[in-house]
C-alpha cells in the first residue's frame, strides 16, 4: 500500500508507533494522535524524510475534541484510507470487588468510547469514497477470560463485536473492517496497567518472548495489503510462550 492516507490514534509508543515507522516506509501520509505530544513530535522528525506526517495531541475520550480533530485535517490530510483504532490501556489486576471504579470508567471511555467517536467521525467519509479500511485494536482479553481482567477483558470483547457488526453494516462498500487480537506483548501496555511500576511490569515478561511491537505492525501491514476484496474479519496471535491454562477448580478444605 502505497500513497495512502493513515489515521492512527495512541501513536506515541507501541503498536501505534510501530505501525507508523511501518507505513511511512512506503511513502503513505500519516495522520498521528495520542496524549502525550513530545513523542509525537519526536517521531514526526523521525518520519520526515520518508512520509508526510500530521501529528495531534489528543485524547480519544474527548468526543469534541476528536470531533475538532478530524474536522481541522489539512486538506492532504483529509481522505481517510485507514483508520487504526489502537488508543487503549489496561489499569489494574485487582478482582472486580476490589477494583478502583475511575479505573473501569477509564476503560471504558478509552477503549469503548473513543473507538467508536473516531469510527463513527471517519467512516462516512470511507463510506462515501467506497474504500477504507478500519483496523481495531482487540486482544485475547476479550475471548479469553484472567483473573483481574474484568473490565478490560469486557471492553476488548466489545471491540470485536463492534468490528463483526460494523462489517454488517458496510454489506455492499468495499470498505474492510479488521479485529487484530494480541496477546502478550512487550510494550508500555503493562507499566501502564500498573501506574509506572516498572518492576511489576517487567515481571510480566520475565523468561519470555513476547510479541513486540513491529510484531503487531507487521501483522497490520499484512492485513491492509491484502486484495480489495478480501476482508479479514479477525486475527488472534501469541507468543509461542503462551497458551490457554487448565479450568480453574477451587476445592474446598
Amino acid at each position: 500500500m502505497k500513497g495512502k492516507t493513515f489515521f492512527i490514534t495512541g501513536a506515541s509508543a507501541g503498536f501505534g508507533a510501530a505501525c507508523a515507522s511501518i507505513f511511512a516506509e512506503t511513502g503513505n501520509r500519516l495522520v498521528l494522535t495520542a496524549r502525550r505530544s513530545d513523542p509525537l513530535l519526536a517521531l514526526q522528525r523521525e518520519l520526515a524524510e520518508k512520509a508526510e506526517v500530521h501529528v495531534m495531541s489528543l485524547d480519544v475520550r474527548d468526543r469534541q475534541a476528536v470531533a475538532r480533530a478530524v474536522e481541522s485535517l489539512p486538506a492532504p490530510f483529509r481522505d481517510i484510507d485507514v483508520l487504526i483504532n489502537n488508543a487503549g490501556l489496561a489499569l489494574g489486576l485487582e478482582p472486580a470487588h476490589k477494583v478502583d471504579l475511575d479505573d473501569w470508567e477509564t476503560m471504558v471511555d478509552t477503549n469503548i468510547k473513543g473507538l467508536m467517536y473516531c469510527t463513527r467521525l471517519i467512516l462516512p467519509g470511507m463510506v462515501e469514497r467506497n474504500r477504507g479500511h478500519i483496523i481495531n485494536l482487540g486482544s485475547v482479553a476479550g475471548s479469553w477470560p484472567y483473573p483481574g481482567g474484568n473490565a478490560y477483558g469486557g471492553t476488548k470483547a466489545f471491540v470485536e463485536q463492534f468490528s463483526l457488526n460494523l462489517r454488517c453494516d458496510l454489506l455492499g462498500t468495499r470498505v474492510r473492517v479488521t479485529c487484530i487480537q494480541p496477546g502478550m506483548a512487550e510494550t508500555e501496555f503493562s507499566k501502564v496497567r500498573f501506574k509506572g511500576d516498572d518492576k511489576k511490569a517487567a515481571q510480566v515478561y520475565s523468561g519470555t518472548e513476547a510479541l513486540t511491537a513491529e510484531d503487531i505492525a507487521e501483522t497490520i501491514h499484512w492485513v491492509v495489503n491484502r486484495p480489495e476484496h478480501v476482508n479479514i474479519n479477525t486475527l488472534e496471535l501469541m507468543s509461542v510462550d503462551q497458551a490457554w491454562g487448565p479450568f480453574a477448580i477451587h476445592r474446598k478444605k
